[in-house]
């Protein structure tokens, strides 16, 4: 089967919906498609047999290309419709998987070149305008909420990456053999074309400034609003007052992000105690995840799955995280120590689990199993072997 898959973002960039778009293009391949991934001109070439990485042209002005709705997206994504249309002339493709906002323009082109047509819903969309506060007009949020909804209804296949917008589409009237929940749960390295491989990661080199006495937190991932690290900031310096040994590392962001940050750490007198290290390799952020005391996921709001929770799950290590949908749809007191979102709950949260590590060993254990039987690699799969079953 030949599928196009077209992917509104830096594509291979490691943040969360390109990482989804390489994995599930990835075990489509595995299991013999031929898939095109249609892209904005930024981003890494991956090295993977059965796909091919088509770019519109890079328009580095626009760069770098925020996460979330924003004006640089609308310009590249009316060259990507374009493109789109070009790459449905030259090749013949069974389906078009469509990720996020490029159903829009898919949903459209369905009947006059008869593909199939995957949704590949990994958040929705009217609700990303308010929660990346965008726009307020609800003329445009109602259109972009009937857009959605007409997309959901023409779609063959609808994946979904949580089972918060999984009962989303069921609500809209999306036939449930229509639907398929497929959670962002694989993290093994990426295959990067050999020219396109980082340079080993220098901020890695601080972390030997934590001796094996200092427990380690550990955060990891984006530094929008809505992860709420500012929050987990504020937390630790509640806990260095009672833990002074205890040390927090903080990974991802961009430079304005990071510095942001390292001044409210300063403020807090956290000096040393609190390192920023920026962007890391991927590989990095799981061997540090392998050794620390502590992984923690302080988000806000927001109802989609965080991918970090399913590779949280898998390490074995303990978990603290907010009391909220984005966390409590997959994960529960019995896997993780689950906080109201606050710096004060958030605080008696860490607090806890160092000093209760039987408890958090027991807790890191049902969450390694639950893993295993939910959202491993093998589970993951047998999903996409559904997928394009569904298809034929």
């Amino acid at each position: 089967m030949r599928i196009l898959a077209v992917a509104p973002q830096p594509f291979f960039s490691s943040r969360g919906t390109p990482l989804s778009v390489y994995y599930r293009t990835l075990l489509l391949a595995e299991q013999g498609a031929e898939v095109d991934v249609l892209t904005y001109g930024a981003g890494k070439d991956i090295d993977v047999p059965g796909v091919r990485v088509l770019r519109i042209p890079r328009l580095r002005w626009f760069e770098p290309i925020p996460v979330g709705p924003s004006w640089q997206k609308a310009l590249l994504d009316v060259l990507l419709a374009i493109w789109t249309i070009g790459a449905l002339l030259r090749n013949r493709y069974q389906a078009v998987d469509a990720h996020e906002e490029a159903v829009f323009w898919c949903r459209f082109l369905k009947p006059l070149f008869r593909f199939r047509l995957i949704y590949d819903m990994h958040s929705s969309l009217p609700q990303q305008l308010r929660n990346f506060e965008f726009t307020t007009s609800r003329l445009l949020i109602g259109l972009f909420r009937w857009l959605e909804r007409s997309c959901l209804r023409s779609a063959e296949v609808v994946i979904t990456v949580c089972p918060d917008l999984h009962d989303y589409a069921l609500r809209v009237g999306v036939p449930q053999q229509r639907l398929l929940l497929i959670e962002n749960s694989l993290f093994e390295e990426v295959q990067l074309r050999r020219t396109d491989g980082e340079d080993p990661d220098t901020a890695v080199q601080q972390l030997r400034h934590f001796a094996p006495e200092h427990p380690v937190v550990l955060y990891a991932g984006t530094l929008e609003v809505y992860q709420g690290v500012e929050m987990l900031v504020k937390a630790f310096a509640r806990v260095v007052a009672a833990r002074p040994e205890v040390r927090l590392l903080i990974v991802g962001g961009n430079d304005a992000q990071v510095q942001k940050l390292r001044a409210l750490a300063d403020t807090l007198g956290l000096g040393e105690r609190c390192v920023l290290t920026g962007h890391m390799r991927r590989s990095q952020v799981l061997l540090q995840a392998a050794s620390a005391a502590i992984l923690v996921s302080p988000r806000i709001y927001g109802t989609n799955t965080p991918l970090k929770i399913y590779e949280h799950l898998a390490s074995g290590r303990p978990m603290v995280a907010t009391r909220i949908l984005s966390h409590t749809q997959v994960l529960d007191d019995s896997v993780c120590r689950l906080v109201e979102p606050t710096p004060e709950a958030l605080a008696d949260g860490l607090l806890a689990t160092l000093a209760e590590p039987e408890e958090a060993a027991r807790r890191a254990r049902n969450a390694a199993a639950l893993f295993e039987r939910q959202y491993s690699r093998p589970v993951y799969a047998g999903k996409i072997r559904q997928l394009l079953e569904r298809l034929r």
